[in-house]
């Protein structure tokens, strides 16, 4: 009782301040003005950041050691240009002029445009061990040995055996797949596909793509060099365009950016439609938005002050709580109709309306708040910012509502302004409110089994680890860049391990080989390249005898062997006649892989992902990330690789260890909350019945649709929680008030629960014309929760009520709550 009595002063204290401000206008509207100029002071300068690795804490290792990573040797990726539409010799001119002058602009550090496939060659048996130099120089002997048998008159050879093969491709096959031989590549010398009829050239900038600004700044300087360029000397139709890391960063930044602008405008749009068809009154909409825009700008005055930038899911929270925050103007304002046109005074009817009403209003908006402070456990940063902001806008909405609708009600009833009055009785709320007492036990076994239907298919539900929900992978810059990765032959993004010596390069190569042989065909290592490991060891041994098979090599007469070994032997006397080499000797597009910021060399290995492996498969990126983590060195310390690529499996990670927790805390605050301002657990229990069964069935109808969860549409679960839960507080408290008619009661709250429920999603629904596809999952399964919610919550919730009610009735229950018991009349 204790309990109750406390809610009943809450109740008492929020009516009297709310007639307060209706006796008082113009101060509580000054200061809501003053609210929300400094409001939009503090938020002017926010801005969008929708670089992931920003989406975890900064204490995570795989943080630091990207922070670290970029520091030492700037950002990962290319400004990548592609010159298209001409022939092959066109195509090689064109990069052979551009190269140069590339590399002059004062944010390229170096360009690439050729495979440096020659020296690997000339050089390529160096990087033989010496055993098997010795198997080539036994296998030249025996055939020397042959020649010189089959050249001698008197020699008979008694059988037919063939002549030792100088062949040796078998011993070449052994050594595939190293770091010389990826990075040599394959085909042409240039960066060429004939067939796409384009050539590319890597500019590598000084500095990171996930400074959107230096991003900017780099493009648009190498843009506009390309700009400048006389492209009618390689032929008609030949064009350029630029792709890589930098470009698409920009081009994400673009579409989230357009997105976000469009779904707000949109959801504010449909908003105003709405409230014109459900008010038929211009004031009545104008009372219901200038809350609403009020208390989004105290929010993201908040946002400003706290963060001082929006992430990609923070950054539509306008749209979703403009939404939400018009609900409670629909059930206060909807309400004070209904008290007016009962012959009730306008201090009185405001007083009352926000006494109950408002009360139940300030109880949702206290449960929503408590679920999306759920999210706020999360480490990862765009949850955990998202619970916050959404916690704080649900109670400014309210507050913002306590303070200035009254206000404007109190301006307008001393002009005679009276609200429109609608006849709910008689709109189709009213109809169903006539019909469900006839027919609710046929509705409840319909919309029962349909629910249990959906909650069969539960468990089917799968999550999408895809981490294009993350990016517009169609844009012209991502698709041009998959192509680019085609013709290198590798990815453009390796990760990175950083290391403090040649010995612990070398350590990290072989630790990681042994990986990668030991996993086999399961292993997610494409090659693995350092500049220590590409030097090869005990040359001066492997010179000796490479001297010895060049000069067996120079005594076989190419005209007596088989035509196509001459090629072989050509090829191997080359090779063998090949000088020992330093680092210094590497070609300069392969140092350049390697070199810091402050132009010295070495102190990294760059891992490349292959089996199949893309990066932008999540699944197959935890499977990277484990196989190139944790490496332990001699001296017992211990390295990892650092890259996006780490970020993004960390994430799904977190996403998939932290959800099911998340989803348990949301259930659990908001049964704690309701319990505590409902005062009885089963009332709490009553309440929550709708939304469980709506989260639940949502999750059977995303298997049944073949729709998946990923890492950000995941959190539409503890938002469903917390924003629909009002409809049954709202539904279960105004049918416990003493003298409730089913009828009367449910054409109103009815007609304010579907007007609340349109309203929320209107804010997610502009996310599903959204280009981004992980805006447009969040969309979809808001959605979708919405509907389901609302046919629950209009259908088969009052009709277990009146099943409950009519079952008492028959064996004489007597309620012990009256906000418990509804009393339906047919």
């Amino acid at each position: 009782m204790g309990e109750k009595r406390w809610s009943e002063r809450f109740e008492g204290a929020m009516g009297r301040l709310a007639a307060r401000n209706h006796r008082r206008p113009f101060q509580a509207l000054v200061l809501a003005l003053v609210l929300t100029v400094a409001g939009v002071f503090f938020s002017r300068t926010l801005t969008l950041n929708a670089d992931f690795v920003g989406l975890l804490p900064k204490n995570f290792p795989s943080v630091q050691d990207i922070d670290k990573l970029r520091k030492r040797f700037g950002g990962q990726g290319n400004v990548v240009v592609v010159g298209m539409g001409a022939e092959p010799e066109a195509l090689k001119r064109f990069a052979d002029d551009l190269a140069p002058q590339l590399a002059q602009l004062s944010e390229i550090r170096y360009v690439n445009h050729q495979r440096p496939r020659s020296f690997f060659d000339e050089h390529s048996l160096y990087y033989v061990d010496v055993d098997d130099l010795k198997t080539i120089q036994d296998r030249i002997d025996a055939r020397i040995t042959w020649e010189k048998e089959q050249a001698n008159p008197l020699f008979v050879r008694l059988d037919d055996s063939p002549p030792p093969s100088v062949d040796f491709s078998d011993i070449e096959q052994k050594y595939t797949g190293r770091a010389n031989q990826r990075m040599a590549g394959q085909g042409d010398l240039y960066y060429l596909d004939p067939a796409e009829r384009m050539v590319v050239l890597m500019a590598k900038p000084r500095g990171s793509a996930a400074d959107l600004t230096y991003s900017k700044k780099v493009v648009g300087q190498v843009e506009e060099f390309l700009a400048k360029q006389d492209l009618s000397k390689y032929g008609p139709g030949f064009k350029t365009a630029v792709t890589g890391t930098f470009k698409k960063k920009i081009d994400q930044q673009r579409v989230i950016v357009g997105d976000l602008a469009s779904a707000s405008t949109l959801a504010m749009v449909l908003l105003l439609v709405y409230l014109a068809f459900h008010f038929r009154s211009g004031l009545s909409v104008g009372f219901t938005m200038l809350p609403v825009v009020a208390g989004l700008g105290w929010t993201y005055g908040f946002v400003g002050l706290a963060y001082g930038q929006v992430n990609l899911l923070t950054g539509f929270l306008a749209a979703v709580l403009g939404g939400l925050g018009v609900e409670h103007g629909i059930h206060l304002l909807g309400r004070y109709g209904t008290l007016r046109s009962e012959g009730m005074g306008s201090e009185d009817a405001v007083a009352e309306s926000f006494r109950h009403t408002g009360f139940s209003a300030l109880i949702a908006a206290l449960v929503a708040a408590l679920t999306f402070l759920s999210l706020a456990m999360s480490e990862f940063r765009a949850f955990r910012e998202f619970g916050i902001i959404a916690a704080v806008g649900m109670l400014v909405s309210i507050f913002a509502y306590l303070l200035i609708l009254p206000a404007l009600l109190g301006l307008a009833s001393r002009f005679g302004w009276a609200p429109r009055l609608h006849q709910g009785s008689s709109g189709p709320l009213g109809l169903l409110a006539r019909w469900l007492p006839r027919s609710y036990r046929g509705v409840g076994l319909v919309v029962g089994v349909g629910v249990l239907a959906l909650v069969s298919q539960a468990h089917r539900v799968s999550f999408n680890y895809d981490s294009r929900t993350l990016e517009d992978y169609k844009q012209a810059s991502a698709v041009l860049d998959q192509k680019v990765n085609n013709i290198l032959g590798y990815s453009q993004t390796p990760v990175v391990v950083l290391t403090d010596s040649r010995e612990m390069e070398r350590e990290v190569v072989r630790q990681l080989e042994a990986r990668k042989a030991a996993r086999g065909k399961d292993s997610t290592i494409d090659f693995v390249g350092a500049l220590e490991d590409l030097v090869p060891r005990r040359q001066d041994e492997k010179q000796s005898i490479l001297q010895a098979i060049a000069s067996k090599l120079e005594k076989l007469d190419p005209e007596r062997l088989p035509e196509d070994t001459r090629a072989t032997l050509t090829r191997a006397l080359n090779m063998a006649r090949a000088k020992p080499f330093t680092q210094q000797d590497l070609p300069a597009s392969v140092k350049h892989q390697f070199e810091n910021l402050d132009g010295s060399t070495g102190g990294a290995v760059l891992v490349y992902a292959g089996g199949g492996v893309s990066l932008s498969d999540g699944e197959g990126t935890r499977r990277f990330a484990k196989e190139v983590r944790d490496l332990h060195m001699p001296d017992g310390s211990q390295v990892s690789a650092a890259g996006e690529a780490l970020i993004l499996a960390d994430i799904l990670d977190m996403v998939s260890r932290e959800g099911p927790r998340i989803l348990v805390a949301a259930v659990l605050s908001v049964l704690a909350a309701m319990w505590l301002t409902l005062g009885r657990l089963r009332t709490a229990l009553i309440c929550m019945v709708p939304t469980l069964l709506s989260v639940i069935g949502l999750v059977g109808l995303m298997s049944i649709l073949g729709l998946q969860f990923n890492y950000l549409n995941i959190m539409v679960l503890p938002v469903l929680i917390g924003t629909t839960v009002d409809a049954g507080v709202h539904l279960v408290q105004r049918l416990g008030e003493p003298g409730a008619d089913f009828i009367s009661v449910y054409a109103e709250t009815g007609r304010a629960i579907t007007g609340g429920l349109l309203t929320s999603a209107i804010g997610f629904v502009a996310l599903i014309l959204a280009k981004h596809p992980g805006l447009n999952s969040i969309g979809d399964l808001a959605n979708l929760g919405f509907g389901i919610n609302m046919v629950i919550v209009l259908l088969g919730f009052p009709s277990l009520l009146l099943m409950v009610e009519r079952w008492r009735r028959r064996h004489g229950a007597t309620p012990e709550q009256p906000e418990e018991q509804p009393a339906p009349e047919a």
